[in-house]
């Protein structure tokens, strides 16, 4: 019963989404997409492409591993309890998010000089869809989608560090490879998504007609009346509140007081 409540997609779009992942990563490993080919460059037109490609690429093994659960927990939470704009939200939240990391200026937050780097890892796809799912359920205040909220703020409260660049917490030797940029633009993009579609595709309460106080049908009115008329047994003996005898209760009193 559980099974067959839960959508085909949520399952179908994480495995689509792992396989292409890892696909990237062993063709990466065999000689393809070399050097920043396919990486976000700020600014640079040539980094355009990384809007497309960068989350489907890694750096290592740790990194892509580090990625892929997340990524398919919240692909199914997405899909599962938002079917009906999930598509929209995954497909614009890939591109906002790209578009808004390349446009970022790469000031190096310790120097303040510009320093061009290449940004892989589907990480900032992380970030969309936690503070997305996260936002949407406190915006829409639907109590099963608050579940789902306080879920993720379970398991991934701790990505809003983030955000922040690695070298406010901790004196570093070299400066950071975690790309907080793509970070903070997930982020950012989740919060606006889950504010512009939070009247969209959200599930409206039934009322039924008869549930409504004033509610009357003539037509149902009608056959309750030709049924009292047409089975008139049914209404012979009808069920009637027990009469309590006084009198037996004056003697289980005085019973008692003996």
């Amino acid at each position: 019963m559980f099974l067959k409540s839960l959508n085909l997609r949520s399952f179908l779009v994480p495995i689509i989404m792992l396989g292409l992942m890892w696909s990237c990563f062993i063709l990466q490993n065999l000689g393809f997409f070399e050097g920043c080919n396919g990486a976000i460059i700020p600014l640079l037109p040539q980094g355009l492409k990384g809007v497309i490609f960068a989350p489907l690429l890694h750096g290592n093994l740790d990194h892509i591993v580090s990625n892929s659960m997340p990524i398919a927990i919240l692909l199914f939470l997405l899909f599962e309890f938002y079917p009906k704009i999930a598509f929209r939200i995954f497909l614009i939240g890939w591109i906002a998010s790209g578009l808004l990391v390349w446009m970022l200026p790469p000031i190096d937050i310790t120097t303040g000089q510009w320093s061009y780097n290449c940004i892989i890892g589907a990480s900032g796809l992380v970030y969309m869809l936690a503070f997305f799912i996260f936002f949407s359920g406190v915006f829409r205040w639907n109590m099963k989608l608050l579940t789902v909220s306080l879920v993720v703020a379970l398991y991934y409260g701790s990505l809003i560090w983030g955000i922040f660049p690695e070298e406010f917490f901790s004196q570093l030797q070299e400066p950071s490879k975690i790309s907080w940029q793509s970070h903070l633009a997930g982020s950012i993009t989740g919060i606006l998504l889950a504010v512009i579609f939070r009247k969209i595709g959200e599930e409206k309460k039934r009322k039924f007609i008869w549930e409504y106080p004033n509610y009357y049908s003539e037509k149902d009115d009608k056959m309750w009346q030709e049924y009292i008329a047409n089975h008139p047994e049914d209404f012979e003996e009808l069920p009637q509140l027990k009469q309590e005898n006084i009198w037996e209760y004056l003697d289980e009193i005085r019973r008692k007081e003996k």
